[in-house]
């Protein structure tokens, strides 16, 4: 189901902007101007950073701050390759991109002074995702597998992994996961959630993408286990919730007790409402919002809500109780 083409079936009405989504929501325009949004985070001040990352071609790549809703947005660092990850650590920016994960310092108004390379890597050929710091200290970074369904040959991709914020200490947080893209924490806990990319060689028998609960030491066993059951998939993590096929299941954030997520292919975003029996989670997924072309990055606001980015029109939409 392709942006705004939604159900009548799928209970959602119009709630301002041109979106839909449930009754006693609002959606306003946060920001404009941002085609190929990939990534965003807010500081302490309450400005909100953004990065744009085309698909194929990076020449246009670069960092923006917003100084609040509505303000126009002010590009501050250029010469980017695929960001898909920000995160503020001790007033340093850091940014996830291909083949790298950059710390820029240095604030003057909305410029900085100072940018270097914390990490490079970790794993040649393959894309690095979003970026989260843990509860711990440490920051936790999803990396792609360098093809669709063989056995990479790079060791840290197809896997999460984790680094202290000076980039040391590499380490492989979980493995054998093909793509996973957004990270988030269940508030208040360690609890990792994260997307994850199905293999695409499967055709019609691809399951759907899947929200699951990622923890330390997990393999997924990718390539060889994709939700099929038997041997190949035995002592395999289950997902919380399978998604829809082929959606390129983008950002999660985590708002009122359910994930949300976008759906990049599918111009749709979910929720899924997460319930916890001991130390496992089941999710109940329904749409959220339909109104945009290919969603990617939500961030969970303190005041309540989220912001959902539309890749393609360069939209950023708050979405909040009205």
């Amino acid at each position: 189901m392709l942006g705004g083409q939604a159900s009548a079936r799928d209970g959602l009405v119009p709630i301002g902007s041109g979106l839909r989504g449930p009754r006693g929501w609002r959606a306003t325009v946060y920001a404009t101007g941002l085609r190929h949004v990939s990534a965003y985070v807010l500081d302490r001040d309450g400005r909100l950073w953004v990065a744009t990352s085309g698909a194929t071609e990076h020449s246009q790549d670069a960092i923006y701050v917003v100084a609040r809703a509505g303000a126009r947005p002010r590009r501050v660092a250029s010469g980017l390759h695929g960001p898909l990850g920000l995160a503020w650590y001790d007033h340093l920016l850091y940014l996830a991109e291909i083949g790298r994960v950059e710390a820029f310092g240095g604030l003057r108004g909305s410029r900085f002074s100072q940018r270097r390379t914390i990490l490079r890597g970790p794993a040649a050929r393959a894309e690095n995702n979003n970026l989260v710091l843990a509860p711990n200290g440490r920051f936790l970074m999803a990396v792609s597998a360098t093809c669709d369904h063989c056995t990479s040959t790079a060791r840290r991709s197809a896997a999460i992994v984790s680094f202290r914020p000076d980039g040391a200490d590499l380490r492989i947080y979980a493995s054998g996961i093909r793509a996973a893209y957004g990270l988030a924490f269940v508030p208040g806990t360690s609890t990792l959630v994260a997307t994850m990319n199905q293999r695409d060689d499967l055709g019609a028998r691809t399951p759907g993408d899947w929200l699951a609960v990622v923890r330390q030491g997990e393999n997924w066993r990718f390539p060889g286990c994709f939700g099929q059951g038997g041997s190949a998939c035995r002592g395999v993590p289950k997902p919380v919730a399978e998604l829809d096929p082929h959606a390129a299941a983008g950002g999660v954030a985590i708002v009122d007790g359910a994930a949300i997520v976008a759906e990049w292919t599918k111009g749709k975003v979910l929720r899924v409402a997460l319930t916890r029996s001991g130390t496992a989670y089941r999710g109940d997924v329904s749409t959220f919002l339909t109104g945009l072309v290919n969603p990617l990055p939500v961030l969970a606001l303190q005041a309540g809500g989220v912001l959902v980015g539309d890749w393609t029109t360069g939209t950023i939409y708050r979405v909040a109780h009205g």
